[in-house]
């Protein structure tokens, strides 16, 4: 006991996230591989359930067997709660057994759960930490309620388990689905295109998921009062709602032109919530324009907001960028959002964040690209889908060899706990030098 104490004494709060997810993965990793998580009562290869299990845990949706035609009731309930695990955060899970056993939380696991869940700070943590199991589980219970008029007609008693997973499912941003049953393999909603109610009730889940806990307790706590809201919510808001607007119109008048107007609607708004690392999709992807694919894949890697179930890079991470960049384009001296200033070293890591999300994507596409011998656009439309958690595909994810996979388990890993998380987790000593190096300009553009 005195070596684990002293092992998490040595450990930073970036090291001990890492090693929670990695823990969580390999146990579901082994759950996957016993004959009674198969449908066919078979050992499922290493590779295969460690794929699934990274995909869940991550909150991903890329999957190399159909959840619903492979995986039994057993193994889609393994699938179900580590993907509750990861949207809540590995982080958040365990700080929950602490408070339910009685256990008080010191001040290193306080900052851990700080980190995990992207806090402003640790004071009322605990309270936070409430907060969002508790409107977790309330949303999850309640869109597996609104999904049960769809999947309980149409699948019996069988839509209430569809229902309940569906739910969590979209609620954590995962994109896992049980529809390969009945409507084939691999086909997400598409067999739902036309139902309205379910594209709204799914898109929901997803938005509501994906904006973030932080962001649901000050709206909780400032109710509609816009101009009292910090500025970080104003920014997820404002930025969520033209991140789904903008995309809608264009795809209204670009794609799905043979759709009913209703159903075009339906199909628009969708696919412009869902590549904001969801997963799901009502619409053949490969079937959409040069130009849509390209949208959804900038709205994948653009991803959720901060402390949310989403991954990508975030969507106050565009925010400052864009700001940034309107501020030397006016020749001024910061950047400025809602009439607050954004800090230099909040800069510096937007930046850092898009070179990263940018360098492994690309880097990662050509390496398959060589590896599989497929185009150069398709292989990168599935390296930013695995980098920021969101699972849509263009159908080639099966189909890859082993070391295609390897490589979209490490984009998928780093998308969920965050380039920075790990970047801090390997580099844990700061520079406490004083020094400086002497400055010389240097032409950028």
């Amino acid at each position: 006991m005195s070596v684990i104490q002293s092992l998490k004494n040595r450990l930073t709060s970036f090291q001990i996230i890492i090693l929670g997810f990695v823990s969580v993965i390999l146990m579901g990793t082994i759950m996957l591989m016993l004959p009674v998580s198969a449908r066919e009562g078979v050992v499922t290869p290493f590779g295969d359930a460690l794929f699934t299990a990274v995909s869940a845990v991550c909150v991903t949706g890329l999957v190399v067997v159909d959840t619903a035609s492979y995986w039994s009731v057993f193994g889609q309930a393994v699938i179900l709660v580590l993907i509750q695990i990861g949207g809540l955060g590995v982080i958040t899970v365990a700080s929950l057994m602490t408070m339910l056993v009685g256990r008080k939380i010191g001040l290193m696991q306080r900052q851990t759960m700080q980190n995990a869940i992207s806090a402003p700070q640790v004071g009322g943590i605990v309270k936070l930490t409430r907060f969002i199991i508790k409107i977790s589980f309330l949303v999850e219970a309640a869109g597996a309620v609104l999904l049960m008029p769809v999947f309980v007609p149409e699948y019996g008693i069988k839509g209430v388990w569809m229902s309940v997973f569906h739910s969590v499912s979209a609620f954590c941003n995962a994109g896992f689905d049980l529809m390969g049953d009945k409507t084939g393999k691999f086909s997400s909603l598409t067999s739902f295109s036309a139902n309205g109610y379910l594209s709204f009730v799914i898109a929901m889940l997803i938005i509501i998921g994906g904006i973030g806990f932080v962001t649901w307790q000050d709206i909780g706590t400032k109710k509609t009062a816009f101009k009292e809201y910090k500025m970080q919510t104003k920014v997820i808001l404002v930025t969520t709602a033209i991140l789904i607007a903008v995309p809608t119109v264009i795809f209204y008048f670009t794609e799905f032109s043979g759709l009913p107007i209703g159903q075009r609607i339906y199909a628009s708004f969708f696919q412009a919530v869902t590549p904001r690392t969801a997963g799901f999709n009502t619409a053949d992807l490969t079937k959409m324009t040069d130009v849509g694919q390209g949208i959804i894949m900038v709205l994948m890697l653009i991803g959720g907001s901060p402390g949310s179930t989403a991954g990508g890079m975030k969507t106050t991470t565009v925010a400052i960028l864009y700001a940034n960049a309107i501020a030397i384009f006016g020749n001024k001296t910061s950047a400025n959002i809602f009439g607050r200033r954004i800090e230099d070293d909040a800069v510096k890591s937007a930046s850092t964040i898009l070179f990263m999300y940018v360098t492994l994507a690309m880097t990662a596409a050509t390496a398959i690209s060589l590896i599989e011998r497929l185009p150069m656009e398709t292989c990168l439309f599935e390296t930013f889908s695995a980098i920021a958690t969101v699972g849509l595909t263009l159908g080639v994810t099966p189909s890859l060899s082993i070391f295609s996979h390897i490589i979209l388990i490490v984009l998928m890993f780093f998308g969920r706990v965050g380039g920075l998380t790990i970047i801090f987790a390997a580099f844990s000593n700061k520079d406490k030098s004083i020094l400086k190096y002497p400055t010389e300009s240097i032409i950028a553009g």
